[in-house]
């Protein structure tokens, strides 16, 4: 019964495979269809012309001539700058609307730029709040000389309308999913009142992918299998209905537990008659197992005869012997590994003790490298204002005991040229001395060794001074970009989150060879996942009911890291770096601290393209 079961099983997951492919060949013929349409598009030379010179009514009008006779949800035109001129797009009720930004500017991400230099498209997949899975496709347009003129996206809707089309295509119910198991988008109502976390499971690399769902009642199979859509990636999966094959199941599942409870109560009636004066010996034995649980010593029991009984009483008092041994020495071997623990505790915490030293060794080399040019060029200024001071001495006392000679001792002592340079040597030695006040401020206000509890603190203060305690690794080779929004105060331990950015940031500057970028952003979260809102929330703690988060973008042009080293980043003691240059500690402890906060840590990597860390931590922290 079951491997007539799983049969059946096999035979569906094997039709809904094939269905998925069909699915994905729709996607595929719709990005083919985007792209055929936009190279209509860029071939229009009075298009190129007015996205050249930005001129987004002309644009607008174009778009909307293209969206009436295109299927396309919405054309996006931005200059070769990446900033937006205008957009067009459909609105709920099929209407044709158009936008064009005033004051506040907006761009095309760095990110999807730099990938278009040496790309003609690229393409991704959003889900939106109302249903419904955008697929975008961004365009570069070159004008008649190669030369890059403007951007163009182009966003094609996949709603209700679209899985209703593939139900009644193949007979089916639909389901898109998002990475964490949330239901994007479905064919039926129901699907919607799942939480995330049913569908997870099935969505992880490895897990089984075919599961059984009742729908009001009814039994359907289900096939899940990620949909990739340029360099998005989401799940779909696909279920039949098995009515009549779980039908045809209950009927011989019926038959045969009648059959089997009829022969059972058969075998039970004569094993009661035949086999009760075998019982007796059997309790006895009972009783001795019952007694060696609760004894410190071997239990042993008289053998009686020589039947099979008496060798299994033989056997018994031989098995008490040695569990009683074991059991002896299992109680040794368990002492023995407490205390192997104990020690292997403290030599952990002093490996976390030289991880944190190894940090501060480093970040002091580099203030001390900072330090020493202002120092230095203080000390070479010290020996000229010497000297001149010696200079203008002798003259106050050749004008006092030899006012005749004190004009051609000015000469000689060249009291010009000291007028004129006193005052640069003085205004040289403050520029240094206020450039070493601001490196030792810097540090302190990076370590706040002094603050042990709660502090209000301001996020992107932090970012810029942990940036400039890093600025000799950054100077002449990386450039920072910084994109940060308002954000309220959070309510952190300082030092503890400083740690935690000087990290990433320092793994951020060793990851980029020569030339490179670092991307730093920082918005307010009105909830932890799935919002990207901004939140008004207050700087004061009064009402827990709307409390935010905070979220930091640390993003690099590094080299990026495979997904067998992404999935280890966390491990304690795991390094890339070689012997010498890491302990494998740092990221653990970042782990630790932000968990420790009630927040997380998201990392995104791709080979020779970058990574991401994303932090996310509350305003104010759990209890």
């Amino acid at each position: 019964m079951v491997k007539y079961e799983k049969a059946i099983d096999h035979e569906l997951s094997q039709r809904l495979a094939g269905n998925i492919q069909e699915v994905e060949a729709i996607l595929n013929d719709s990005k083919k269809d985007l792209q055929l349409r936009r190279d209509q598009y860029v071939r229009n030379p009075n298009l190129t012309y007015h996205l050249a010179i930005r001129d987004g009514g002309t644009l607008n009008a174009i778009a909307t001539n293209l969206l009436k006779m295109d299927s396309v949800s919405s054309l996006t035109f931005f200059d070769r700058d990446g900033r937006m001129v205008s957009s067009s797009f459909r609105d709920n009720k099929n209407s044709i609307r158009n936008f064009m930004p005033s004051q506040d500017a907006v761009f095309l991400s760095a990110k999807y730029m730099s990938e278009l230099k040496n790309k003609k498209d690229i393409s991704l997949a959003e889900f939106a709040d109302s249903k419904k899975i955008n697929l975008i496709q961004i365009s570069k347009v070159e004008g008649s000389g190669g030369r890059t003129v403007g951007y163009i996206e182009q966003i094609l809707n996949v709603n209700g309308e679209f899985v209703a089309r593939i139900k009644n295509r193949l007979k089916l119910e639909v389901i898109f999913f998002r990475d964490n198991g949330e239901v994007g988008l479905a064919s039926h109502p129901d699907f919607y009142l799942y939480k995330k976390e049913f569908f997870k499971n099935y969505l992880t690399p490895g897990a089984d992918s075919f599961f059984d769902l009742n729908i009001r009642g009814y039994p359907f199979g289900f096939l899940v299998s990620p949909v990739h859509w340029g360099i998005s990636k989401f799940y779909v999966a696909l279920g039949a209905s098995k009515n009549e094959a779980t039908a045809v199941l209950r009927n011989v599942n019926y038959t045969f537990i009648t059959i089997v409870g009829t022969v059972v109560v058969l075998l039970v009636f004569t094993i009661l008659v035949t086999s009760s004066w075998v019982l007796k010996p059997l309790y006895e034995l009972v009783d001795a197992l019952q007694a060696f649980e609760s004894q410190e010593q071997a239990v042993t029991i008289p053998v009686k005869n020589n039947t099979e009984i008496g060798l299994l009483t033989e056997s018994f008092n031989e098995m008490s012997k040695k569990i009683w041994t074991a059991r002896s020495d299992l109680k040794k071997k368990i002492f023995e590994l407490e205390t192997a623990n104990k020690e292997l505790k403290e030599t952990q915490t002093k490996l976390v003790h030289s991880a944190k030293m190894v940090s501060l060794g480093q970040l002091v080399a580099g203030v001390a490298h900072e330090l020493n040019n202002p120092i230095g060029f203080i000390y070479s200024n010290m020996v000229h204002l010497k000297e001149y001071a010696e200079r203008l001495i002798q003259l106050v006392n050749i004008a006092e005991s030899k006012p005749s000679q004190l004009a051609s001792s000015k000469v000689d002592f060249e009291f010009d040229y000291i007028v004129k340079d006193l005052p640069k040597l003085i205004a040289s030695c403050q520029d240094g001395a206020r450039r070493t006040k601001d490196i030792v401020l810097g540090l302190r206000n990076f370590s706040r060794l002094e603050e042990t509890k709660l502090q209000e603190v301001d996020i992107q203060m932090s970012l810029d001074t942990t940036l400039n305690l890093l600025q000799g690794e950054l100077k002449n080779r990386i450039e920072v970009h910084r994109q940060y929004e308002p954000t309220p105060l959070i309510y952190c331990y300082a030092s503890q989150i400083n740690q935690v950015l000087m990290n990433i940031l320092s793994n951020a500057v060793q990851a980029i060879d020569g030339q490179g970028d670092i991307w730093l952003s920082t918005m307010a979260l009105k909830e932890k996942k799935g919002s990207q809102e901004s939140s008004e929330a207050s700087s004061t703690p009064k009402d827990n009911s709307k409390i935010g988060w905070v979220q930091i973008s640390i993003q690099d042009s590094g080299k990026g890291m495979p997904p067998e080293t992404l999935e280890k980043i966390f491990d304690p003691f795991f390094t890339t770096k070689g012997v010498g240059q890491g302990t494998g500690l740092g990221l653990s402890i970042s782990y630790g601290i932000i968990q420790n906060h009630g927040g997380e840590i998201q990392v995104r990597s791709q080979l020779n393209v970058g990574t991401e860390f994303v932090v996310i931590i509350p305003i104010y922290p759990p209890v």
